[in-house]
């Protein structure tokens, strides 16, 4: 049961059999984890069941694709492989490079849910965006504005640690750091 790697960016891990390798022997598979974990579970034992090894019954994830920056290691819950999965098909490259970024499952989903402040081409875009809808520029007079340094202001709030960035695919994604 060996598979070509998957070329989707869907969360997919490479399940191999170790009494199979350990005797020099490659046999395994890829595994959708978007499935949940009693469907990569079952899975499993479909890998372990056909090994040509007897009495197959340890297994340990040789590779990974789908997760962005996020590792998993060889002997990694799959109750987690199935948690983590599922957000990132929830939320797309955006949700694992948070997960990278915040370290677990639940605090990334914090950010999103309660702190996200958009996606922006840039701080300095960012700034302008948001003194706009706050208000703050009605103050300075339209023959002013020009003179704004709206880089200067977008990258203060990122060095005062009021803004957490985290950049996907080009574009920057802001997170009020409360």
């Amino acid at each position: 049961m060996i598979r070509k790697t998957p070329t989707s960016p869907e969360p997919r891990i490479y399940v191999a059999c170790l009494a199979a390798y350990n005797n020099a022997e490659l046999h395994g598979g890829w595994i959708d984890a978007t499935q949940g974990a009693e469907g990569i579970r079952a899975e499993i034992q479909e890998v372990l069941r056909t090994s040509p090894e007897p009495d197959a019954e340890e297994y340990a994830i040789h590779d990974y694709v789908g997760f962005g920056s996020v590792s998993l290691h060889e002997y990694e819950d799959i109750d987690h492989v199935a948690e983590l999965a599922e957000f990132i098909d929830d939320h797309g490259p955006l949700g694992a490079e948070l997960v990278s970024h915040a370290g677990s499952i639940d605090d990334a989903r914090r950010m999103l849910e309660d702190n996200y402040a958009g996606c922006y081409e840039s701080l300095s875009h960012f700034a302008e965006d948001f003194l706009e809808e706050t208000g703050q520029l009605d103050a300075v007079p339209e023959h002013l504005r020009g003179y704004i340094d709206f880089a200067s202001y977008g990258r203060d709030l990122d060095l005062s640690g009021e803004l957490e960035t985290v950049e996907v695919d080009g574009e920057l994604h802001l997170f009020w750091a409360r």
